[in-house]
C-alpha cells in the first residue's frame, strides 16, 4: 500500500476504492485499529455508489509512523493531573491527529473530503472540522463523542478490555480481541467470531504498537472536551450511534448532535461499539445520503 509524508516527519500508509474523480470520502478509524478495521467490503460497496472511500492507518497504528521515541505514557499518571484539573502529559493532541489527516489530503491532492470517523477517528474527525473547516465537506461522527466532562463513562467490562494490554504473541492477540470485540459489541446482533479473528490476525500482521495504543489514548485524555468548539463547526453533520454501547455511551453521541448547529443523528437499535456486517446498509445508505447533500 502507499504512504504519504504528512506532518512533521510523520507518514500515512493508505489505500483506496472507486475512481479518483469520485468525490472522496475519508474514513478515520478509532483507537489502536488500523485501516482495515473498515472493512473491504464495505468501502467496495460504499465506493460502487460513486464515491472515492479513502482509508488510512492513524500514527502510532498500523504500517504508519510509530512515534516510540516517546515510550509508553504512564496513564495512572494522566487520570491523576485530569482528576486535580492541571494538564495530564501525553507525547501529541488530537490536534496533532487532525493535522495528519489534513496532511493526507494535501498528499494526495484533494482540497476536502467527506469525512467520517468512528470512535476515536470520530474525535479526529470533529477536531478535523473544528482547526482547519475548508477541509471538510461533510463530517459523520460515529459512536463518538464530545468528550465533555460528567458523561456516562465505559462500563467495567469494557473498561477491562480498554485497559488490558495486548499479548505479544500472534494466537494471544486474536484471543484477546475475540475478548475485546465480543465485550464491545454488544448482544444486539450475532458475534462473528470466525471475522473478529481473521481480522485480528491480519491487524497483528500489519504490526501491533501497545505503546502507540496508549499514546492515541493519552492524546484523547489530554485534548479535553470540544463541546464549546463544535458550536463552530459548519459543515452538515450527521451523528450515528448505537443504543447499546458499552464503550462510548450513546450519551456521548446525542452531546455531539446537540453541538454541532444543524447536526442529524441516527440511532441504530441494537449496535454496540461496533460495526457488524447487519448495520452496514443502514449506515451506507445514511452517509451516502449524507454526502449527497454536498
Amino acid at each position: 500500500m502507499p504512504r504519504a509524508r504528512v506532518n512533521d516527519g510523520i507518514e500515512l500508509e493508505w489505500d483506496s476504492f472507486g475512481r479518483e474523480d469520485a468525490p472522496p470520502v475519508l474514513l478515520v478509524m478509532g483507537l489502536g485499529s488500523p485501516m482495515i478495521y473498515w472493512d473491504e467490503r464495505l468501502c467496495e460497496d460504499l465506493a460502487r455508489r460513486g464515491r472515492r472511500v479513502i482509508r488510512f492507518d492513524n500514527r502510532d497504528c498500523g504500517r504508519s509512523t510509530w512515534l516510540d521515541g516517546h515510550g509508553a505514557p504512564d496513564l495512572g499518571a494522566i487520570v491523576a493531573a485530569l482528576a486535580s484539573g492541571s494538564k495530564p502529559p501525553s507525547a501529541y493532541l488530537l490536534s496533532d491527529m487532525a493535522a495528519d489527516v489534513a496532511g493526507l489530503l494535501d498528499a494526495l491532492g484533494i482540497e476536502s473530503a467527506h469525512v467520517v470517523g468512528a470512535s476515536l477517528g470520530g474525535m479526529i474527525s470533529q477536531t478535523l472540522a473544528i482547526e482547519h473547516p475548508h477541509r471538510v465537506r461533510t463530517l459523520t461522527s460515529i459512536m463518538s463523542t464530545t468528550g465533555r466532562a460528567g458523561l456516562p463513562g465505559p462500563t467495567p467490562d469494557a473498561t477491562r478490555v480498554l485497559l488490558t494490554p495486548p499479548p505479544a504473541d500472534r494466537q494471544g492477540a486474536i484471543e484477546r480481541a475475540v475478548d475485546t470485540w465480543r465485550t464491545i459489541s454488544g448482544p444486539g446482533f450475532p458475534f462473528d467470531e470466525s471475522m473478529v479473528r481473521d481480522r485480528a490476525g491480519r491487524a497483528f500482521d500489519r504490526g501491533q504498537t501497545p505503546a502507540g495504543t496508549a499514546r492515541q489514548l493519552a492524546a484523547i485524555l489530554a485534548s479535553g472536551g470540544r463541546e464549546d468548539a463544535l458550536a463552530r463547526v459548519g459543515v452538515p453533520t450527521l451523528v450515528i450511534h448505537g443504543d447499546m454501547d458499552p464503550l462510548v455511551p450513546i450519551d456521548g453521541g446525542r452531546d455531539t448532535a446537540a453541538c454541532v448547529p444543524g447536526a442529524e443523528m441516527l440511532v441504530v437499535p441494537g449496535m454496540g461499539h461496533s460495526l457488524p456486517v447487519e448495520v452496514w446498509p443502514v449506515v451506507i445508505e445514511a452517509i451516502e445520503r449524507h454526502t449527497a447533500r454536498a
